[in-house]
C-alpha cells in the first residue's frame, strides 16, 4: 500500500480517507498506481487535497512507474513536503514592479505595500517583477529597496529576491567571512540541501565571491569537523528510493563497531556512512541500530564525539529523521528566548515555499503552541508583518 510519509500530511489522509468512502477493497484496486491516481484526481476535484500537494504526489508516482507488477508498495515519498502556495496565475510582473516603485516613492516608503507584493508572490515571480523594474525604470530593484528600507525588513526583502542557491550562498559566506566561524549557518545549511542544490550553491558561491566553497571551508575549519564539512558540500549522496535491508544491517553494524563496541571511535567510517547513503536508507539504518545498540543514534553521537563535528552528527539524524521537525527545532530556538533574528530569518526565507505548512504542524505538535502565535508574540512592527504573511496563516 503507498503509504503518505512525513510530510504528505493532510493530503495523503484524505486520499485514503477517499479510498474508504468510496467504498473500495482494502488491498485492491486503490493500492495500484492507476486507481490511486485516479482517486487522487477525484480527491483534488473535490477540494480535499491541494494541488500542489497532489503534483508531488503524482511526481513520486511517476518515478515508481517501472517497478514490477506485483509489487505495488511505494516508498514513503521524501519530497511530499507542503510549502506555502505563493505563485499567483494572474500575476503582471510589469504591474508588480510599478507597485514596488510607487510604494518606494510613497512620502515615508509603503512598507506594507511591498510586503503584500512580494510574499504574495512565488520566488520565479519575485525575480521577474526584479527584471521587469529594472526595465522600467533603469535601476536595480534590490538596490532600490535596501535605499528605501532598513533593519531586519531590510533583509527579509532582499533575502526573498534572491534564488534560493544565492541565498544560501550569501549565508555560507556571512558564515565565514570575518573573524569567527558561525557555525550553526554551516551546518543547517549542508545538512538539508539535496545534491542539485549543493552544487547549484557551490557555483553560485564561487562566481559570486570568485573562490571555491570548498576552499572557504578549510580555510574556516578543521579536523573532522571540516573532514564531514567537505564531504557534505560535494553533493554525493545516493538520492535513490530503494533500500537494500542487507546494506543497512552492515551499515548498523559497521556504526556499531566504529563506535560503542571500541575504544576511540572510526569517524571516518561514521562520515562515509552518513554522507554518501539515502535519506531512507539512513532512516531505516538508525532503527536496526537499535537491534545492535541499547543507545539509539544520538545517544551514540552524544558519547563519542564533541562539539561541532557532534553538532553536525547531531543535525544530520534529526534531518533525516523528521526534516520539518528539524526546521521547526530551528525556529522554536530562534524565537523562546532573546530574538535569534538571523537564524529566524534565514528558515522562513529559505522554508517558506517548500515545506512550511509541515514545519507548522511539528510546530505545533512539539510545542504546543502554533509557530504564527509564536512570531506574534516576539516580534513586532513591518518585520512582524512580513514574517507572518511568508507563515501563511495560523494553526489554531
Amino acid at each position: 500500500m503507498w503509504r503518505g510519509g512525513r510530510g504528505a500530511g493532510e493530503g495523503g489522509d484524505d486520499v485514503a480517507r477517499g479510498a474508504r468512502s468510496h467504498n473500495l477493497p482494502r488491498q485492491e484496486p486503490w493500492t495500484t498506481r492507476g486507481s490511486f491516481a485516479s482517486l487522487l484526481i477525484l480527491c483534488v476535484s473535490r477540494g480535499k487535497v491541494p494541488l500542489h500537494a497532489a503534483k508531488m504526489m503524482v511526481h513520486e508516482l511517476m518515478k515508481h512507474m517501472n517497478r514490477g507488477e506485483g509489487d505495488t508498495e511505494l516508498p514513503i515519498p521524501v519530497t511530499s513536503f507542503r510549502g506555502v502556495e505563493k505563485t499567483q496565475p494572474n500575476s503582471n510582473a510589469k504591474s508588480d514592479a510599478e507597485a514596488i516603485e510607487a510604494a518606494i516613492k510613497t512620502k515615508g516608503v509603503d512598507e506594507l505595500k511591498i510586503i503584500d507584493v512580494l510574499t504574495d508572490r512565488s520566488n520565479v515571480q519575485r525575480r521577474a517583477i526584479a527584471q521587469s523594474y529594472q526595465q522600467l525604470y533603469g535601476k536595480d530593484m534590490p538596490s532600490a529597496l535596501k535605499a528605501a528600507l532598513s533593519g531586519r525588513l531590510e533583509s527579509v526583502v532582499l533575502g526573498l529576491l534572491k534564488s534560493p542557491a544565492e541565498f544560501d550562498a550569501d549565508e555560507l559566506n556571512w558564515s565565514m567571512k570575518g573573524l569567527g566561524t558561525d557555525e550553526e549557518t554551516l551546518i543547517e545549511i549542508l545538512v538539508s540541501r539535496s545534491n542539485a542544490q549543493l552544487r547549484e550553491i557551490g557555483k553560485v558561491y564561487k562566481a559570486v565571491n570568485k573562490v571555491e566553497l570548498e576552499k572557504d571551508i578549510s580555510s574556516d575549519t578543521s579536523g573532522d569537523f571540516q573532514k564531514l564539512l567537505l564531504a557534505l558540500a560535494k553533493g554525493n549522496r545516493d538520492e535513490s528510493s530503494n533500500i537494500d535491508e542487507e546494506l543497512v544491517e552492515q551499515d548498523a553494524r559497521d556504526l556499531f563497531a566504529g563506535g560503542l563496541q571500541r575504544k576511540g571511535t572510526d569517524v571516518p567510517k561514521f562520515i562515509s556512512i552518513f554522507t554518501s547513503r539515502s535519506l531512507p536508507h539512513l532512516n531505516r539504518v538508525f532503527i536496526v541500530y537499535k537491534n545492535f545498540s541499547e543507545i539509539d543514534m544520538e545517544g551514540t553521537i552524544n558519547k563519542e564525539v564533541k562539539g561541532d563535528l557532534k553538532d553536525t552528527f547531531q543535525a544530520l539524524v534529526k534531518y533525516i529523521q523528521n526534516p520539518p521537525g528539524f526546521f521547526a527545532d530551528k525556529l522554536y530556538e530562534s524565537l523562546k528566548g532573546g530574538l535569534k533574528e538571523k537564524v529566524l530569518t534565514r528558515v522562513m526565507v529559505s522554508r517558506c515555499e517548500i515545506d512550511m505548512m509541515d514545519i507548522r504542524k511539528q510546530f505545533k505538535d512539539k510545542y504546543g503552541k502554533s509557530l504564527y502565535s509564536f512570531i506574534t508574540a516576539k516580534t513586532k512592527g513591518d518585520y512582524q508583518k512580513i514574517l507572518l504573511a511568508m507563515c501563511g496563516g495560523d494553526d489554531l
